[in-house]
């Protein structure tokens, strides 16, 4: 009879403790994964969802996009420089996560590196004892916050860059940096490497063998993988975050987390050396979890530029730019441009903590907390364990999954009450993989079901912002997938408004009424369109040989102080000026050369080029010469100028 009474007491505690099925002794298993799956590194980055990278180098000092690499190495001293305050205003934006750039393509090391002079310790800086990684560091773990590194491979100063020697020196910075600065969430990578740089003063163009330079796969990645295993690495091929293929901050409509990089001849790829046409969308049957990362800068540039102090991305820009990214199962990479004096510029700073305000109070409050959840299908009939409930515990991991077989199931919600909301949140349980193909949310109104939003490719987050709020008390879910669903939160929320002001600061311009283009102008297109005041019409010249030069006639002369060039905004980069001159003249004879250089990173951010000269000067023709473009050869091209513009003393 004790036998028999133990029994029972076990059984009834089985019963009350959920395990068991309707029908079922037995606990029904988890669904088997679906294709790649994320690992630990990679979970980890994704739960960060945002985290900010901060350029600060002697290009700042320069007023300068990209660095040429021949800045002296004492022009570099922030005297106010305050890594708590940035690491702060990053985390007041909800960012969990700072990467320095330890080094930028200009070769400058903000770390006392033995692997070359041109570095920290050379500069007046913390006397020359500073270290600014470390600080950065400590600022960024102060804050609760994890810390990653950047450093370019392309190196404009090393002497010996596109040699052995380099690509030797530049793994024994990693080295350095994976071994003094604590556990890192990311080693971050670019696809930059070769072309124009000063080299220790040879300053020569240098090309290199993008995929074999490096040997990434072979001597490089390897040493992340021993010294840093909790870090995911980042380039645009992977090989565990990609690009996203565009430095707008956001991702495609449709985004896999699954991706198989390719050179673009179908051969091996490697950073800088890749098929692009499935970056920002990946690819359903990818062989890799690889997925993408969204970069884009608060301000216009990477760099701190003062002519942009009014240009800051507002908290209403950053929250469309988190719902395209994070929102779409990617991550959000803001970049963070300190001023010379080491400190983020106040307008940034108010836009990052209105942004978190933005963040925390949107999200405050699931509204659909206390709803009852009637699935079609749940698996094993085990409530407890796969049970659409789990849906609204928070937690990304538990879900709601049916049975083998059953790939289309529905879920009806029925709110507490009538609720008001314009953003949906879904998730799956990306430890299975990424399973969805799609989902559509209805609701019932009229006493019918209306289709109200749809959805490819939730992943790890999908936020769906509708046109307009809507009141509610009934949802239904219809979901569709290749393989038994595993859905892990549903979440309803009402955007949150929020005011922000920034000091305006804009350049005066020369009037545009009285200019016409002389003297040698290119052919083909329409060359009103360069100085028609619409950055959405551009001028596309017809293949010419290059160098060329397009002439202005102001109409009168001016005192002027620079020039500004806007690349075409049409998404395609091709015929954007990247290497530039600009001469002035009084009479259309005499010409005196204002400046010249390049446009750095046109083709990966084309915004508007700005050229300071050195001095105001008087002129009333002023000529632009055009040495190189992106996407062409190195003698003829097309040639894309959207806008041209003049500044006034």
């Amino acid at each position: 009879m004790k036998e028999t009474y133990r029994s029972i007491v076990a059984l009834v505690a089985l019963l009350a403790g959920g395990s068991l099925g309707c029908g079922s002794f037995d606990r029904v298993d988890a669904p088997e994964p679906y294709g790649p799956v994320p690992t630990a590194a990679q979970l980890n980055w994704h739960e960060l969802e945002m985290y900010c990278l901060i350029h600060f180098t002697p290009t700042t000092f320069q007023n300068k996009e990209w660095g040429f690499g021949d800045a002296p190495a004492d022009l570099f001293n922030p005297e106010h420089f305050d890594a708590h305050q940035i690491a702060a205003a990053a985390k007041a934006g909800g960012f969990n996560g700072l990467i320095s750039v330890a080094k930028h393509h200009d070769g400058y090391c903000l770390w006392p590196t033995a692997t070359t002079d041109y570095n920290i310790s050379r500069s007046p800086w913390r006397e020359g004892k500073g270290d600014m990684v470390k600080e950065f560091m400590a600022a960024a773990h102060q804050q609760g916050m994890q810390f990653g590194v950047y450093v370019s491979a392309w190196d404009r100063n090393f002497p010996s860059y596109g040699q052995p020697e380099y690509a030797d020196a530049y793994r024994e910075q990693l080295r350095e940096l994976y071994t003094g600065y604590g556990p890192l969430f990311v080693s971050w990578h670019d696809g930059a490497n070769g072309g124009d740089g000063y080299y220790g003063g040879a300053n020569e163009m240098r090309r290199i063998d993008r995929s074999t330079y490096y040997e990434w796969e072979e001597k490089t990645w390897p040493i992340t993988r021993e010294l840093q295993p909790t870090a995911v690495i980042f380039s645009d091929i992977g090989p565990d975050i990609r690009w996203v293929g565009n430095e707008k901050g956001v991702a495609a409509e449709t985004s896999w987390a699954t991706f198989t990089p390719v050179a673009p001849d179908g051969g091996k790829a490697a950073p800088g050396h890749i098929d692009e046409r499935f970056l920002g969308t990946g690819q359903r049957d990818g062989r890799y979890w690889i997925p993408a990362e969204c970069d884009v800068p608060l301000r216009p540039g990477w760099f701190y530029h003062p002519e942009q102090d009014g240009q800051v991305k507002t908290p209403d820009q950053l929250f469309d730019l988190y719902l395209k990214s994070v929102g779409r199962g990617a991550a959000f990479n803001l970049g963070l441009a300190p001023t010379t004096d080491g400190l983020l510029h106040p307008n940034d700073v108010s836009s990052l903590e209105k942004f978190g305000e933005k963040l925390r109070k949107t999200f405050a409050a699931n509204l659909a907390e206390g709803a009852s959840l009637r699935a079609s299908n749940i698996r094993g009939n085990q409530e407890r364990h796969f049970g659409p409930a789990l849906l609204l515990d928070d937690d990304r991991y538990s879900y709601w999954a049916t049975d083998d077989g059953v790939v289309a199931p529905e879920l009806v919600v029925e709110l507490r009450e009538r609720t008001t909301f314009d953003l949906i949140r879904l998730r799956e349980n990306i430890k299975l993989g990424q399973r969805l193909d799609s989902v559509w949310v209805d609701v019932w109104a009229g006493e019918r079901w209306q289709p109200l939003v749809k959805a490819t490719s939730v992943g790890s987050s999908r936020l769906l912002r509708l046109d307009k709020p809507v009141t509610a008390d009934r949802l239904r879910l219809r979901l569709f997938a290749p393989v038994a669903v595993a859905l892990s939160d549903f979440g309803l929320f009402k955007v949150a408004e929020i005011a922000f002001e920034q000091q305006a600061t804009e350049r005066k311009q020369v009037d545009r009424s009285n200019w016409t283009l002389v003297g040698n102008v290119l052919e083909g297109g329409d060359p009103a369109r360069a100085i028609d005041g619409n950055p959405d019409t551009f001028w596309l010249t017809a293949a010419v040989d290059l160098p060329a030069t397009v002439t202005v006639d102001m109409g009168r002369q001016e005192w002027i102080s620079g020039l500004g060039y806007l690349p075409r905004q049409d998404g395609n980069t091709g015929g954007s000026v990247s290497r530039y001159s600009v001469e002035t003249s009084v009479d259309g004879r005499n010409w005196t050369m204002a400046a010249r250089g390049e446009f750095s990173n046109v083709r990966a951010n084309p915004i508007l080029q700005q050229v300071d000269f050195e001095q105001a000067v008087a002129a009333r023709y002023l000529r632009f010469g055009i040495g190189a473009v992106t996407n062409a050869g190195e003698s003829a091209a097309e040639v894309a100028i959207a806008e041209l513009e003049v500044y006034a003393k």
